[in-house]
């Protein structure tokens, strides 16, 4: 066996390698990381970077509305995915806490009790059972080869409100769910499907092409209005920036319909394009309750459906009480269906 000099390293070949300083230097350092001694004490010289940002997303959080409505809508945009500012905030947290700065970790805790303010509710399970009404809602995608007709049966809903129905797909949705719905009209793009008897069923003219309509439902505990819409599509253009002013303006007429409805008691799903934060929804969101804001578990992403960051499909409520709201399994659409179940 090669003899080792001290300070030296034994090798194989028998040659002999230097022993390297760093690896002394670390054998030296062990003691210390055992204790936590070679931490670096925290400070409020540390973190002003993070600090500013974090006072930025309290900003964002508490102020959205107030962001100006410019050219491209950066607003909007802004608002769309406002929930996922709670990443932003978790991702500060860790650099405070890394950086040891006492600074930005007093400064994080300020967006982060506003996030949980403004969506910790929505985290909750709020979901019931039973519920004398249950809808559902689906953007069935034009582009569907297979169409979700016996998943959407399966779900035991009441009625079901499609969205994206083509000339080509309408005949599949019939044949599958004529046994289970007896009740359905067809008016443009959007159909409904009922277990109970449909009547006064009218387009609704929210843009140039038909997407909405809007039909009384009759169950054992009276007549519920019911509307399905699919809102013109929202778009990130390079020149244009966050295109909405279609969609926008199709809300104000979709709100102005349900509001003349003769029933009290009214249900309006369908695809918004737009999340409840968005400000361009208010016409509906002002005077209606989303169902899975009152009654779902958590924050219910439909879009896109392979991972969903964001929900664009609603059920909203006026005059009746939701009991849950869920989000039903991926079907071959890019949306995912949505349902609730309400007390009339």
């Amino acid at each position: 066996m090669p003899h080792t000099q001290p300070g030296r390293l034994g090798s194989s070949n028998g040659c002999d390698a230097v022993a390297d300083p760093a690896l002394s230097a670390f054998a030296a350092e062990l003691p210390r990381l055992a204790d936590g001694q070679s931490r670096a004490p925290w400070s409020w010289r540390r973190g002003q970077v993070t600090a500013v940002l974090a006072l930025l997303c309290t900003t964002v959080l508490l102020l959205h509305r107030r962001i100006p409505d410019g050219p491209g809508r950066p607003a909007r945009l802004v608002e769309s995915f406002l929930p996922w500012m709670g990443a932003a905030v978790l991702s500060l947290l860790l650099i405070a806490l890394v950086r040891r700065s006492a600074t930005a970790l007093v400064a994080v805790l300020l967006p982060a009790v506003t996030w949980v303010s403004l969506f910790g509710g929505t985290l909750a399970d709020k979901r019931g059972t039973g519920g004398d009404l249950t809808v559902v809602s689906h953007n069935v995608g034009d582009a569907d080869p297979d169409p979700a007709g016996r998943a959407l049966a399966a779900s035991g809903a009441d009625v079901l409100g499609l969205e994206e129905l083509t000339d080509a797909n309408v005949p599949a949705y019939e044949r599958v769910l004529a046994d289970a719905y007896p009740y359905h009209h067809v008016v443009g793009t959007v159909g409904l499907w009922s277990r109970r008897p449909l009547r006064d069923v009218r387009p609704v003219p929210i843009m140039a092409w038909t997407r909405a309509l809007g039909a009384t439902v009759e169950t054992p505990k009276g007549p519920v209005v019911v509307f399905v819409a699919h809102l013109p599509s929202v778009r990130v253009r390079p020149a244009e920036g966050f295109t909405t002013n279609w969609r926008d303006h199709a809300v104000v007429r979709l709100a102005d319909a349900v509001h003349r409805a003769p029933e009290r008691r009214r249900i309006l799903m369908g695809d918004f394009n737009g999340s409840l934060d968005d400000r361009g929804l208010t016409p509906v969101t002002s005077v209606m309750r989303s169902a899975q804001q009152v009654a779902g578990a958590g924050f219910g992403f439909t879009w896109p459906a392979a991972l969903p960051v964001v929900r664009i499909d609603h059920v909203f409520t006026q005059g009746v009480d939701p009991v849950a709201a869920w989000t039903l399994p991926r079907t071959g659409s890019d949306h995912r269906p949505v349902a609730a179940s309400v007390n009339l």
